[in-house]
């Protein structure tokens, strides 16, 4: 398990790194498009190491198993969402939101026992419970309607769908970091306002580019255009 361990904090440490030099790089670039790769398959290994570890040393089990699991159908949905739409696609996008709503209910339900037992469900408190089970219905939703519709999203709405689900990936990584180890700094670098700022730069950016991309037409045609080159469509 030590070696399980080891090879989660090497995952997520690339997971991280990759995913400031994807939240950074030029969108649709060589840069970008390698940096999402290794961040895309990182966060997998990450995640899946940490649910490993999570269930087989008793981790925190509520938390962690149920946030590795929202990484991982992130990251796959957002990688989905720039590539060419096909029969195994379709069907790792239903699993995939499948997985979300498990992951949907089970949250919000140990966020509500959490609530009515002075605000903590053995000593986890219940705003991460409600922030990943509200996220996994957010998203599980767009994939029903998605899947109803049969048409995959399209131009803005496209790229808006890869963008959030990205940028909230390495949210919850960096959030785990910077802010679940903080224990682990330095005392110098303890500084609350000090290590919000990587934990909030992926949320301030991802705000940033979907209304670049939804209000500004000639950004948003470009952004479009570099993603679908980068993803082969194009």
């Amino acid at each position: 398990m030590r070696t399980t361990l080891i090879l989660h904090i090497t995952a997520g440490s690339l997971a991280l790194i990759s995913g400031y030099i994807a939240l950074f790089a030029a969108k649709g670039a060589r840069v970008h498009r390698g940096s999402g790769a290794v961040f895309v398959y990182a966060m997998l290994a990450m995640s899946i190491l940490g649910i490993a570890v999570a269930a087989g040393r008793g981790v925190a089990p509520a938390i962690n198993i149920p946030a590795g699991l929202l990484c991982s159908y992130l990251v796959v949905t957002a990688l989905t969402a720039v590539r060419p739409v096909d029969a195994a696609t379709r069907w790792l996008n239903a699993g995939a939101m499948l997985v979300a709503i498990g992951v949907s209910l089970t949250s919000l339900t140990f966020g509500i026992q959490a609530a009515a037992h002075g605000g903590t469900r053995n000593g986890m408190p219940a705003f991460p419970f409600f922030m990943f089970g509200i996220v996994a219905l957010l998203g599980s939703a767009g994939d029903l309607r998605m899947i109803r519709s049969g048409v995959p999203p399209r131009g803005s709405a496209r790229i808006a769908r890869h963008l959030w689900r990205m940028c909230f990936a390495l949210f919850i990584a960096a959030l785990s970091f910077f802010i679940g180890q903080a224990d682990e700094f330095p005392k110098a670098l303890r500084i609350p306002l000090l290590l919000a700022i990587p934990v909030l730069a992926p949320v301030v950016s991802m705000a940033y580019w979907v209304w670049r991309i939804r209000s500004r037409p000639p950004v948003r045609r470009a952004v479009i255009a570099r993603a679908a080159a980068g993803a082969g469509l194009a």
